[in-house]
């Protein structure tokens, strides 16, 4: 055979390798990191007055003031200044719903008799 068209094709073949290797990076590494980015954005862009609130350093608190960059968080501590970006979750509907829902349901009880 051609040494040539050996050549050749084992070129094609490292082309088509290289190829479906940047697919399979681009499919379960970029995609998923490009989606949990957009996530966060919309997460932070999302951030109201009045939500419940644990950060990356594990301080729970509601928001009591928002700007652009930055919010103030009423805890414990008293009021904290942090920026959006160091706001990992929103635990208004996970954790204080199900106990207001529960006082909610005490007081009609109480209402009722």
């Amino acid at each position: 055979m051609n040494p040539s068209i050996l050549q050749q094709s084992t070129i094609v073949n490292t082309l088509w390798m290289f190829a479906l290797i940047f697919i399979i990076f681009y499919f379960f590494m970029i995609r998923p990191q490009i989606k949990k980015q957009k996530d966060d954005k919309e997460f932070h862009q999302s951030l109201k007055k009045g939500k419940y609130v644990v950060t990356n350093s594990g301080i729970h608190g509601k928001i009591s003031e928002v700007t652009n960059d930055y919010c103030i968080i009423e805890s414990i501590l008293g009021q904290i200044k942090i920026e959006k970006n160091t706001i990992s979750k929103d635990l208004t509907k996970l954790r204080y719903e199900h106990s207001n829902h529960n006082s909610l349901e005490k007081k009609q009880k109480i209402n009722k008799k």
